[in-house]
């Protein structure tokens, strides 16, 4: 419908500036003209609200902005060119094409590249709500500014609300991808939390897209960690790999570990949750949620750089007791790298692990075996005390997450399949529900097959 909403106000652009050619009118009528077809352009819109994929949402905010001010700046005109009878231009009419062409576009343009995308249906009995603050680690000083301000990790609740007295919930903390977001598999929290967990979505500054610190400042991705990521992980040795790869997870770890630290400690009932930055209506929402939180039940999960490092603090906590990796590369059990070949710790991995990988990464799995190349997630796969693997056919990375459902065109931009997303990610997560019941709850038996297809 987007496409059909742009087509008719450009139909009514053309066939304006067409009549009032031929009319060959004056300012005058020129102007009045203009502020009705602005204002049958508003109409119009107000008219195809009622049809599916037309709404009121920020994929349409710009152009309703848009169209507003059209006709304010229109009828401001016409009472200014009212006496005017001098005879427009044509190259006037032309230039006026040309700028609405180009404003309707730019206006439109998230309705073309979001979609109308408002969740995916919730399964559990329980309802829903969200929550948020800033932990601030004063032992780690913040590496990617020179004011030796401290490092802070923003974590964000997903929680059952509706929650019985006395009700506690495992805890499951999820990290997202490199140049991530906090979001960016909201449907996997909120249909976690639907079943009984407290969920935390944690943000890496400056490894997230963007973030906010406690100044309320917004931080974006640091362009030299982009670019790292870009570059290393296309034409990069082992070497340069193994090198860049151990800063990363230093930091990602490091947030992680303090994440848990801080939220082990709030669930404290003799906690006073001081140390947490929020305001007084947030820092009350957080202790609430801490109070229903069971830190002796806790699940580690996350997407791409994120799962390598659920991987790597879950083999170094005793306190972790299920793990996800969601198509993420193992980089914490690379030690070294020599002779264009990875050095991968061959070591037990004492907690139960479940990993779900993308077709490409499937099939380089399997490559890696036969040739005998040290791939690291190979060695999990052998040492883990319980191991499940699975992956979907023709899925990509990004096909774990939801963004190509919130932004189709961003998710083929970044590697999305040939998939039913929705399919995707109402698997993935019912996935996860399934394997936490089992490892968190010690609820039934987790079973999970060897591939799915990407369509239901």
């Amino acid at each position: 419908m987007a496409y059909i909403l742009l087509a008719v106000l450009f139909s009514a652009e053309v066939g304006f500036i067409i009549f009032d050619q031929i009319r060959k009118s004056s300012k005058a009528g020129w102007s009045k003209r203009r502020l009705i077809v602005n204002a049958g352009q508003a109409v119009l819109f107000a008219l195809m609200l009622a049809f599916p994929g037309i709404d009121t949402s920020f994929r349409f905010k710009g152009l309703m902005i848009l169209l507003a001010v059209r006709i304010v700046f229109a009828a401001l005109f016409a009472f200014i060119n009212r006496k005017k009878d001098i005879a427009k231009k044509t190259s006037g009419r032309i230039v006026s094409l040309i700028l609405s062409i180009i404003l309707i576009s730019g206006a439109m343009m998230p309705a073309f590249i979001f979609a109308d995308y408002d969740g995916l249906p919730l399964n559990g009995p329980y309802k829903v709500d969200t929550c948020n603050a800033i932990l601030v680690d004063e032992n780690r000083t913040e590496t990617f500014e020179n004011d030796g301000s401290f490092r802070e990790v923003p974590v964000y609740f997903f929680y059952p609300s509706d929650a019985g007295e006395g009700e506690r919930f495992p805890l499951v903390v999820f990290s997202h991808g490199a140049f991530g977001y906090y979001q960016s598999n909201v449907s996997t929290y909120m249909e976690l939390a639907s079943h009984g967990y407290v969920v935390v979505s944690i943000e890496h500054p400056y490894h997230s897209f963007f973030t906010k610190d406690t100044d309320g400042k917004i931080i974006i991705v640091d362009s030299g960690f982009m670019n790292s990521v870009m570059t290393t992980g296309q034409e990069g040795t082992e070497e340069e790999i193994f090198e860049v790869a151990q800063e990363w997870m230093k930091i990602r770890t490091g947030d992680m570990n303090f994440a848990l630290d801080e939220l082990i400690k709030g669930a404290d009932e003799n906690d006073t949750g001081d140390y947490w930055f929020a305001d007084d209506i947030a820092k009350a929402d957080t202790l609430k949620v801490l109070g229903m939180t069971d830190t002796e039940r806790i699940g580690l999960m996350g997407h791409s750089m994120g799962g390598a490092t659920s991987v790597e603090v879950g083999k170094e906590r005793d306190d972790i007791d299920a793990v996800i990796d969601i198509d993420g590369t193992m980089l914490g059990s690379i030690t070294g790298a020599e002779d264009g070949k990875f050095i991968v710790e061959d070591m037990e991995y004492k907690v139960p692990v479940f990993e779900i990988e993308n077709m490409n990464a499937h099939k380089e799995a399997i490559k890696a075996e036969q040739t005998g190349y040290p791939y690291p997630n190979n060695m999990i796969r052998k040492n883990a005390d319980v191991y499940y693997g699975t992956y979907f056919e023709g899925a990509l990375h990004m096909d774990y997450t939801d963004l190509p459902m919130f932004s189709p065109f961003l998710g083929k931009m970044l590697g999305s399949g040939d998939v039913d997303n929705a399919y995707v990610m109402n698997t993935v997560n019912s996935l996860a529900v399934s394997f936490f019941d089992c490892y968190l709850k010690g609820e039934g038996q987790f079973s999970v097959e060897a591939s799915y297809q990407g369509v239901g």
